[in-house]
């Protein structure tokens, strides 16, 4: 039930993929939203142009192989190259993983690209994402780096982000005395904002451990395919085809087993030592077929409708006088309805019924 794609060779004749208006939003997002403090005590890497820029030099190099510019593929190397291989003001281990998952990530879908010419993006992707997985872990398995010395390393990385953050606002409040003790006279609820902003802070850290494969996964999906759009807007030579709009976003329906796998690691007692592993698993597939939910809706709405219909529905739980933990419950039951229609669209395939008329 998977769409049919295009063949490498269309795609090459191909006069070119769509503008850049949407592309840069998605880009700038990709970019800027991972250095909030909210965002930078959750997300595995808070610098995305690490691993955006690597995936780049990947689709580059193969692209010179297929007929492209030389010059584009040697500069982009070696932008690649400075950025991994400059000094760090503060030498740490999650530096070190940091740089080496961006080179296996991009090493992975520079093969996938080479060698899957006929496949389409999603696939090769996944394939690079599970060709890096293994050999991460191998590497971490026979290495001077076990896997417990790495979840040492990001738990401190979120810790030293929170700590910056932290200064930061109290830097603030130090050099400000009088207008925030004039601010907090007025409003005297002002004052626990920094307790509560720490504690904030630490929870999500403690949540982005939890889930640091499963988010580590998600982000470098969304690197590739910011770097197989941005590399078809800059060179003429084809990878593959074109990267489908949103609401034809779909993937082999095949994958529904890794959902299940999920299900059971988490919940089976007798597997209880792999629930961690199992929660990533399924909060991996989550993100997947909510988003297939989101082509859905999509398909059907006219265009620009989709991005209206979410601002509302999120805008509901956000209210006024709305309080925070029935904000958050209203949120996830709007996401767990659009995974539920990215689900059944599995059996269903709701985008081969007819549109409905406007």
């Amino acid at each position: 039930m998977t769409a049919t794609e295009p063949t490498a060779a269309t795609a090459r004749t191909s006069a070119g993929e769509r503008g850049w208006r949407k592309l840069t939003l998605a880009l700038l997002a990709f970019l800027v939203l991972p250095t909030l403090p909210d965002a930078r005590a959750f997300l595995p890497i808070d610098q995305t142009i690490y691993l955006l820029v690597p995936a780049l030099a990947a689709c580059f190099l193969v692209g010179w192989w297929a007929g492209g510019r030389a010059w584009l593929a040697i500069g982009w190397v070696a932008l690649a190259g400075w950025m991994m291989w400059q000094r760090n003001v503060v030498p740490n281990g999650f530096h070190n993983l940091e740089r080496g998952w961006s080179l296996l990530l991009a090493g992975s879908f520079g093969l996938a690209c080479l060698f899957g010419e006929r496949r389409p993006l999603f696939a090769r992707a996944l394939g690079a994402l599970a060709m890096a997985l293994f050999l991460g872990w191998a590497i971490s398995a026979m290495g001077p780096v076990p896997l417990n010395d790495a979840r040492e390393a990001v738990a401190k990385e979120l810790v030293r982000r929170n700590g910056e953050t932290m200064d930061k606002i109290n830097g603030q409040i130090a050099q400000h005395p009088a207008e925030w003790n004039d601010l907090t006279s007025r409003l005297p609820g002002l004052a626990e904002i920094p307790a509560q902003m720490q504690q904030s802070l630490k929870e999500r850290a403690r949540q982005g451990l939890a889930f640091f494969p499963a988010m580590l996964a998600l982000e470098s999906l969304f690197a590739l395919a910011l770097a197989w759009s941005i590399y078809h807007r800059l060179s003429r030579a084809r990878l593959g085809a074109p990267m489908r709009p949103l609401r034809e976003f779909r993937f082999n329906d095949q994958l529904v087993w890794g959902l299940i796998v999920g299900l059971t690691i988490a919940f089976l007692p007798t597997m209880q030592s792999l629930r961690g592993v199992g929660r990533n698993v399924l909060l991996f597939f989550y993100v997947l077929y909510a988003l297939r939910g989101f082509g859905v809706l999509a398909w059907y709405l006219a265009p620009g409708a989709l991005l209206a219909t979410l601002t509302v529905g999120f805008a509901v739980g956000l209210v006024p006088g709305v309080p925070q933990y029935m904000a958050g419950i209203i949120i996830k039951l709007l996401l767990l309805a659009i995974f539920t229609l990215g689900l059944f669209d599995t059996w269903a395939d709701w985008r081969r019924r007819a549109r409905p008329s406007a």
